[in-house]
């Protein structure tokens, strides 16, 4: 490859690049009013990112994966304070990532974490329960996956990936306690995932 064509691939590399990160800052930002669409796009580009970031705080993946879920609760919450131009996006993602999961750990009596500059750049590609359940349902098939669940289990899951309630909203609101409300969507995930597997 000659100079010119390698100056040429690095110049579009850093244009996609800054085009990535004004496209979630620009989601965050409207995240931060409300916009549910926003924070989908959001979970969408950085959740492989950020699970990463809570399989070093949680090597049990569905330790992880909740405080991933717990996270973006919080990604939600908090949104409104992210400011543009005093952190880049991602840092800011995985700074908040970071504290809330670390809350959970000492929560538990426990102490392990990883400082943040060694995990920001971590990665798990295999897709999550909810990252599914969060991806595109065009040709049908989520729905139909949600449908094969029992009436309630299907309910739990609208209202905890789609509709963003937390389980503490829904163990309320079911008059439940939180521990069944969580076992209960643990399970419907698994189903769920076995299903999309089935149709793909």
């Amino acid at each position: 490859m000659s100079d010119r064509n390698m100056i040429n691939v690095a110049s579009l590399a850093a244009r996609r690049a800054d085009a990535e990160r004004d496209a979630l800052t620009d989601a965050l930002l409207r995240t931060g009013q409300g916009d549910k669409n926003a924070f989908e796009f959001v979970y969408k580009q950085t959740s492989a990112k950020l699970f990463g970031v809570c399989l070093r705080i949680f090597p049990d993946r569905q330790e992880a994966e909740e405080a991933l879920q717990d996270a973006f609760i919080n990604i939600w919450n908090r949104a409104a304070r992210f400011e543009k131009g005093r952190a880049s996006p991602i840092s800011w993602l995985v700074t908040v990532t970071r504290n809330r999961a670390i809350d959970r750990l000492r929560a538990q009596g426990k102490a392990r974490y990883e400082p943040v500059e060694t995990i920001a750049n971590l990665a798990d590609d295999a897709p999550l329960p909810d990252a599914v359940i969060a991806a595109d349902d065009a040709d049908g098939a989520l729905h139909n996956c949600i449908e094969t669940l029992s009436g309630k289990d299907a309910g739990f899951i609208r209202s905890a990936f789609i509709r963003g309630s937390t389980y503490a909203q829904l163990a309320a609101h079911e008059k439940l306690p939180l521990a069944t409300v969580k076992s209960r969507i643990r399970r419907a995930l698994i189903k769920l995932r076995k299903c999309l597997e089935g149709q793909s």
